[in-house]
């Protein structure tokens, strides 16, 4: 009778360890290509009998001047205040549209409709400001920002003090909304 040393459990040939793209947010998602006739090299031809229902195919447009359309939302010039400090890695920058915290090649970005609370501090040995936004749903993302001076703790709070009160209070964001859509028109 012969037996088998070892595991009898079969290996794993799907998931997280064998396929990193497995773990949704962890690569970018496939580009959206259009879906017509291939090169006829191609193993893969698209069958020709597949076609694109009206209804898509007038959504198309649409969407593509949404995007232009916030995308000049984005670009254009708005008057208010504006806080932004960086060091060799991390990157705040807190606006009309929002925060925007990167640190090294990661980036996430909060409406002030996203945001619960920002907290500052600023430590009492060292140079290192904390900055933490703090979300409805109970989560917290800290970035610490080296200054080059320990001077520039209040400037920065001062500056971001500022742009809170400008965008952060429920009124206020409401009314520079109502404003930027009145210049619009």
């Amino acid at each position: 009778m012969e037996q088998r040393i070892g595991s009898g459990s079969q290996p794993l040939v799907e998931g997280a360890g064998f396929d990193p793209a497995f773990v949704p947010g962890l690569t970018p998602p496939a580009s959206a290509a259009p879906k017509g006739p291939q090169e006829k090299g191609d193993p893969v031809a698209a069958d020709p009998d597949e076609t694109v229902p009206e209804e898509a195919a007038a959504e198309e447009p649409e969407e593509a001047e949404d995007v232009q359309e916030d995308a000049a939302e984005d670009e254009a010039p708005v008057d208010g205040p504006v806080f932004e400090a960086a060091d060799r890695r991390a990157r705040i920058v807190a606006d009309h549209r929002g925060v925007r915290l990167c640190l090294d090649d990661q980036e996430c970005e909060f409406r002030w409709d996203e945001i619960a609370a920002v907290e500052t501090e600023s430590p009492r040995f060292g140079k290192r400001f904390t900055i933490t936004v703090h979300t409805p749903d109970r989560r917290w993302y800290p970035i610490e920002i080296e200054a080059t001076a320990r001077s520039r703790f209040t400037e920065w709070d001062e500056r971001l003090d500022a742009v809170l009160d400008a965008y952060f209070e429920e009124g206020a964001a409401e009314e520079a909304e109502s404003e930027a859509a009145a210049e619009k028109e």
